[in-house]
C-alpha cells in the first residue's frame, strides 16, 4: 500500500458544538468513543494514550483552539488534530491523522505503510460509529 500524507475523516453529529468539544477535548470523553488516557486540555501537556494491545503512547497537546480545534502529537511520528464546525444546531466533527511516512516504523516496530490501511479503517468506525453513538446515543 502507498502512504497517503494524512487520514481524514468527518461525521455530521446531531449535538451542538459545546456537546461534541466535550466529547472530544476531555479524558472522559475520549475514553468513553476511543481509549483510555491521561488527557488534560492544557497546551504543551504530555499525556497517555493507553493503545491496547499495543501498549501506552505519549502524547503532548499542541495546538487548542475550543470548542473548535485540539492537535496533539502522538507517539513519535504521529499528529492528531480534531476539527469542530457548528452547523445550524449540529456540529462538523473532522479527524486528521497525519504524520505517515514509507520509510518509518511505529514506536511498536510496525512499518507505517501497514498501519496506516488498518488505522484508515479503524478510524471509520471510531469517527462514523462509535463517536456518534457516545454523543447522540
Amino acid at each position: 500500500m502507498s502512504v497517503q500524507s494524512e487520514i481524514r475523516k468527518s461525521v455530521i453529529l446531531n449535538a451542538p458544538i459545546a456537546k461534541v468539544w466535550k466529547a472530544v477535548a476531555t479524558s472522559e470523553g475520549i475514553a468513553a468513543w476511543w481509549m483510555p488516557n491521561t488527557f488534560e486540555a492544557e497546551l504543551g501537556k504530555e499525556f497517555i494514550l493507553h493503545a491496547k494491545p499495543f501498549g501506552d503512547s505519549t502524547c503532548k497537546v499542541t495546538e487548542l483552539d475550543p470548542p473548535n480545534r485540539l492537535g496533539f502529537d502522538w507517539g513519535k511520528d504521529w499528529h492528531l488534530v480534531f476539527e469542530l464546525r457548528e452547523l445550524a444546531g449540529k456540529t462538523e466533527f473532522t479527524l486528521i491523522h497525519s504524520g505517515w511516512d514509507p520509510e518509518k516504523v511505529t514506536e511498536f516496530g510496525q512499518p507505517h505503510s501497514i498501519v496506516q490501511g488498518i488505522m484508515e479503517s479503524g478510524w471509520d468506525k471510531i469517527v462514523k460509529e462509535a463517536l456518534p453513538s457516545y454523543i447522540e446515543g
